[in-house]
């Protein structure tokens, strides 16, 4: 009998920490293989003073794991996010302070350890383009892939309330932010840094300096890509990401309604104008199936964004339906792609268009 990697996570489940919850609902595990009957994975402290403490739970989910039917070899690392916490004595470490005029860089950059970067945008709001990008950074992680997901919509913020992340981020120096994790994604983003509710009112220089900061002092770690989801429009957010970063390209959502893709044919021509390759286009809310009968219904039109794809000749990446239960599950904060429902084997279909064509 062969083992899977959901016969580990569901293993791991029954490892609890001090308060009751596993190390799974804590999102303690990382790298994940399962190599026939070998596994090997890494239990990641929040910091090396945890770390210290948690040699009985790495041996607990070591012993849980190796006593699977079909497991010969159990192997746990266990490591620390953070650096240790300093001792009450030293002082606070310095706030950290994001925003800002940006500083002069000399060319494009790309933060260390991350292969590729993906701009996810969109030539107006209301299309879906905060839930495409976390269900597809979910839907990559779940493929096996390092990733990250920034959060580039400085005015509204959603991914915090996608990910079901809401926590101010660590700074040991008051210049380094540690960034967050949430299904087994790296993720950074303005609304950790800001009270709920409370409104960024800023210009555009401190808009581009809070997405440098959030580019190049964030510890991203190792990355096979970082998804950065744009705000809508071609402003300065937009401007800064493809003229002061190493894009490896970008994807642009769109319904199929003609208002839509009016403005979506603008978010390609900026991209366009500024020399970053459009890897793709994805359709969302392209129709509404009836929960009842099974008809479907095309209430924003159809066809529009294939069309269009085909127009400029990059492929259409996935036409996604409107769908309620990937409404409630972003507000929830858990991603519709962290299942097993049609929604998420759609977002597991694009991950791996992705990846198969070098792209993620």
């Amino acid at each position: 009998m062969s083992v899977t990697k959901a016969d580990v996570e569901a293993a791991l489940e029954r490892v609890s920490l001090p308060d009751g919850r596993s190390l799974i609902a804590h999102d303690l595990v990382r790298a994940l293989t399962v190599e026939g009957g070998v596994v090997r994975f890494v239990i990641e402290a929040p910091n090396a003073d945890v770390a210290r403490q948690m040699g009985p739970l790495r041996d607990a989910a070591e012993k849980v794991v190796a006593d699977l039917p079909g497991v010969t070899q159990a192997s746990v690392a266990l490591t620390a996010h953070g650096p240790a916490a300093k001792p009450a004595s030293a002082g606070a470490p310095p706030s950290l302070k994001i925003g800002g005029h940006p500083k002069p860089q000399e060319g494009p950059t790309k933060p260390s350890g991350v292969q590729r970067i993906l701009a996810v945008g969109s030539g107006k709001g209301g299309v879906g383009k905060s839930t495409v990008s976390t269900n597809l950074a979910v839907a990559l992680a779940r493929a096996g892939r390092k990733v990250g997901l920034l959060d580039a919509d400085i005015y509204g913020p959603s991914i915090p309330r996608m990910m079901g992340v809401n926590r101010k981020p660590a700074s040991p120096d008051g210049k380094t932010i540690i960034p967050l994790h949430a299904h087994s994604v790296t993720l950074m983003s303005i609304g950790f840094m800001m009270e709920e509710g409370k409104a960024v009112v800023w210009r555009g220089p401190m808009l581009m300096g809070a997405l440098q900061q959030m580019l190049g002092q964030v510890e991203w770690g190792e990355l096979d890509v970082l998804i950065v989801d744009l705000p809508p429009g071609t402003g300065d957010v937009q401007l800064t990401l493809c003229t002061k970063s190493e894009l490896t390209g970008a994807i642009v959502v769109s319904t199929p309604q003609d208002v839509a893709l009016i403005d979506a044919r603008k978010a390609l021509d900026m991209f366009g104008t500024l020399k970053t390759p459009v890897l793709g286009l994805i359709e969302n809310m392209s129709m509404f199936v009836c929960p009842d009968c099974g008809a479907e219904h095309q209430i924003f039109g159809q066809g529009g964004v294939a069309a269009e794809a085909d127009k400029m000749g990059v492929p259409l990446l996935g036409a996604l339906p409107i769908d309620l239960e990937t409404r409630l599950a972003g507000d929830g904060g858990t991603p519709i792609a962290a299942g097993d429902s049609a929604m998420a084997q759609a977002y597991a279909r694009i991950a791996e268009g992705l990846i198969k064509g070098g792209m993620a």
